[in-house]
């Protein structure tokens, strides 16, 4: 029992001085005085308490204090609980004053929360990065298509990292800017010719303002000649043409067979007039009778005329049938 009583006790001694030596890093404290930095073994403690790791920031410290950067531990604290990455915003501070960059701590911590590498724009101002953009197709006054490939240099503006355009407008300006000296262009060839030309357009526009980049220089890589867009528009035009042309024909043909239906129809209805005026001769002739207005030589005379007018009519129109007057 006196035993397990002893090792209960070594047992218990080390979880506590494990839980000693967690809250409180000697060892990191150490560390921090022979390098220079004033950090208390309280305030280690304290980091502990508030969730910071105190080697993260006694590191930070120590490589900011090397580098002759002036910060506090207090700084680095409220910036890692803001979110921020303390030892990128360390490398990025010594970096820029290794390089007679201009920059704060309050600015790269600003650039850090941002969302932005601060210490990556550092790298390119120091740097600078070549931006590649992708095919950028255009169309020449003549109407030749042509499609060009530019590499964009660029410096990072520390000055506009926060709140400033990213590489996205950049390339998109660009862009923009080859399509409109290309269009300006009275001829493919001449851009061919001078591809130089697109570039200094380019450059003329300062399309670097309002980003997080300042453009040192825009190059065109290739240019290759693409489709005749004039030549495929003029087609294009052509087909549309012919087919106005065809639906107004095709329109003016159903006006065309409409007056003709019309005029068959007109036809018709005289035809039936002239029938239904037939139909009164022979009630006529017949009251001529009763009335004594015609007499029976007459209405023989009449026959024979009617008779002599049928046999005309069959020799001068073969295979029609004569009409004769009814009889009354």
């Amino acid at each position: 029992m006196e035993n397990l009583s002893v090792l209960f006790l070594i047992a218990g001694g080390i979880i506590l001085l494990l839980i000693f030596l967690y809250f409180v890093p000697i060892s990191l404290w150490i560390t921090a005085l022979f390098s220079g930095v004033r950090v208390g073994l309280l305030e280690l403690v304290f980091m502990r308490i508030r969730k910071v790791p105190p080697s993260l920031i006694v590191n930070s410290m120590i490589n900011a204090t090397k580098a002759g950067i002036d910060v506090t531990t207090n700084d680095l604290e409220t910036h890692y609980l803001a979110g921020g990455n303390v030892p990128n915003v360390i490398k990025a501070l010594i970096s820029a004053d290794k390089a007679n960059i201009p920059l704060s701590f309050k600015q790269a911590t600003a650039i850090d929360l941002a969302g932005r590498n601060v210490f990556e724009a550092v790298t390119t101002s120091v740097n600078p990065k070549v931006i590649n953009t992708p095919n950028v197709a255009a169309v020449a006054q003549d109407g030749i298509q042509l499609i060009a490939k530019a590499r964009v240099t660029v410096r990072a503006n520390i000055m506009q990292l926060v709140g400033g355009a990213g590489e996205e407008t950049i390339l998109a300006r660009v862009g923009e800017g080859i399509v409109t000296s290309i269009g300006s262009s009275a001829s493919h060839k001449v851009v061919l010719e001078n591809p130089d030309i697109i570039s200094k357009l380019v450059l003329q526009k300062g399309l670097d303002a309002g980003t997080a980049y300042e453009i040192l220089s825009i190059d065109i890589a290739d240019v290759d000649v693409g489709e005749n867009i004039g030549a495929k528009l003029q087609i294009d035009q052509a087909n549309a043409d012919l087919k106005v042309a065809e639906a107004k024909a095709e329109e003016r043909r159903a006006m065309a067979v409409a007056v003709e239906q019309e005029m068959k129809a007109k036809a018709q209805e005289a035809r039936a007039s002239v029938i239904a005026a037939e139909v009164e001769i022979p009630q006529a002739i017949s009251a001529a009778f009763r009335s004594g207005n015609l007499g029976i030589m007459d209405y023989y005379k009449m026959q024979n005329i009617q008779s002599d007018t049928d046999m005309r009519n069959s020799i001068a129109s073969p295979g029609q049938s004569s009409g004769s007057t009814p009889k009354a």
